[in-house]
């Protein structure tokens, strides 16, 4: 059963959602937020041909659970909030006001159990999952898909070496230079004053302050103090993150918590869809054939949430 809502963390900036329950519902049914990785996306998480989100929210009501999954307020109010926010623009203003405002949501719905909200974080919602249950998402238990403890810059500096490699000689030498230069840009942002950053454009829309407040906010210490559920979940096929540098990493700091799980999943890829070519030159041609998430993701998601 699906319902349209509207999420409005921010009266000016009013976001169309979806609240999907399960048709057989049992009274005060677990529910799920779900919070998108970067740039603008939509709420069912639109990528290349392929819809992440939408298929999470139905294969999780079969298996009673219930899901909010909104637009980013990026995706709708893009221009606006550049036009408003200039160079002030952070992760909460982006992200975390409309999720922490889902989780809210979910838990006044009287058909949810208020107790047993979750939510699913895909990439830079995954990353970012501690910091949110932390400033008031509040959540029975965290699920993160293709998450990162490292900066934004190190993933974005380390996705165009590895891309580097894989062109042609004729073409490296210039996009080595370009790599040098984002490394310089990066690197002058830590002795950089607040101001300064939010006058200072990286690339696109991205100004220097949106990544320096997330340095002064380190997801490390959210997760390593979390005493909450936790659920890490990555593709070994996954090329915009790293087993070695990102799932490994959750695993070490999470080795000694009592109710934390991590789990690499064999041949599938950042979408948790079967990777077909696996390099990072052809990853949008990837996402461009239409896929559904692979059904022991779901299987594993709803177990757990269930167990919890």
């Amino acid at each position: 059963m699906i319902e349209q809502v509207t999420v409005i963390a921010n009266a000016s900036y009013p976001l169309e959602g979806i609240l999907t329950l399960p048709d057989s519902q049992a009274i005060k049914v677990p529910a799920v937020v779900f919070v998108h990785g970067s740039g603008p996306l939509d709420k069912d998480e639109t990528i290349g041909a392929n819809k992440p989100f939408r298929d999470l929210a139905e294969g999780l009501a079969k298996k009673g659970i219930a899901s909010l999954r909104f637009d980013k307020r990026t995706y709708t109010y893009g221009k606006q909030m550049i036009q408003e926010l200039g160079g002030s623009l952070t992760v909460e203003e982006e992200t975390i006001q409309d999720a922490i405002f889902a989780s809210r949501m979910l838990k006044t719905d009287p058909r949810v159990d208020a107790n047993r909200v979750f939510m699913i974080g895909h990439s830079l919602g995954g990353m970012l999952a501690p910091r949110i249950d932390a400033e008031g998402g509040d959540f029975a238990g965290l699920v993160i898909l293709a998450g990162t403890l490292r900066t934004l810059e190190e993933v974005i500096i380390e996705q165009n070496e590895v891309s580097l490699k894989q062109l042609e000689e004729s073409q490296r030498e210039m996009a080595s230079q370009q790599i040098q230069a984002l490394k310089d840009k990066f690197d002058s942002i830590a002795g950089m004053s607040e101001e300064t950053a939010q006058q200072s454009l990286l690339f696109g829309a991205v100004y220097a302050w949106y990544l320096k407040e997330m340095h002064q906010h380190p997801v490390k210490e959210y997760l390593s103090n979390i005493n909450k559920p936790v659920f890490v979940l990555q593709g070994d096929k996954d090329v915009q993150v790293s087993v070695e540098r990102d799932f490994n990493q959750y695993q070490a700091i999470l080795k000694d918590h009592p109710n934390a799980s991590c789990k690499l999943y064999p041949g599938l890829n950042h979408l948790f869809m079967k990777a077909i070519y696996g390099t990072l030159k052809d990853i949008w041609e990837e996402y461009n054939v239409p896929q559904t998430v692979d059904e022991t993701i779901i299987e594993d998601i709803a177990k757990w949430i269930q167990s919890v």
